[in-house]
């Protein structure tokens, strides 16, 4: 995430967010200390996501979701009592999470997750992850480097991506006016301390870590 995405979001944009993180939490019968340790946080940095004084970055609230048995459309309060099959772009809000912004593009409650993802320049770009699933991804606009294990692809508009998420991945946009994706990934309720196995000083200046 970027210096800028570290402080407090504007107001308004965790009000539900934030009081969700906790509820999950509580319902999944998680301390505070121990839901933090299963997700490779401090405690006072889940506390500061759950009181809306920090943003998580989208790896961090994969993490969340994946923890807490749910999805990023349930914590981001966007789950309806009737799945609709069918997503209309031009009503899917854009969210801000890491440096990077994200649109729904799927139904809830289901075991994979769809996403379009808009990643800027230097965001999350030292970030490298590892969790269980599957991700698939589809470049729409921009390049994107993706890093898989030890080899870096460069992948174009048209291009795309299946991989074990176990595979150490990391992903950059590799011009400067960032890179658009269609993002896919299966929704796992596993251990989330490997989610992000960044460099720690790295992940600190850019707020993915306390």
């Amino acid at each position: 995430m970027d210096a800028t995405h570290t402080a407090a979001p504007a107001l308004g944009e965790d009000l539900v967010l934030a009081p969700r993180l906790r509820e999950r939490r509580l319902a999944g019968g998680l301390t505070l200390e121990s839901a933090a340790h299963r997700l490779g946080l401090s405690a006072a940095h889940l506390s500061r996501l759950e009181s809306g004084l920090r943003q998580p970055s989208l790896p961090v609230l994969l993490g969340l979701a994946r923890l807490y048995g749910t999805t990023v459309s349930d914590l981001l309060g966007e789950t309806t009592a009737e799945p609709d099959p069918v997503v209309r772009g031009d009503r899917m809000p854009a969210v801000p999470a890491g440096g990077w912004t994200y649109r729904r593009a799927g139904g809830t409650g289901r075991a994979m997750q769809a996403l379009r993802v808009h990643v800027p320049a230097r965001a999350q770009q030292a970030l490298v992850r590892v969790h269980p699933g599957e991700e698939w991804l589809y470049v729409t606009a921009g390049e994107l480097e993706l890093t898989l294990g030890e080899r870096v692809h460069r992948l174009a508009a048209g291009d795309s991506a299946h991989f074990d998420s176990l595979v150490p991945h990391r992903l950059a946009a590799a011009g400067s006016a960032g890179t658009d994706l269609l993002f896919v990934h299966t929704l796992m309720q596993s251990e989330t301390s490997t989610l992000c196995i960044g460099p720690r000083e790295t992940t600190d200046s850019r707020g993915d870590r306390p």
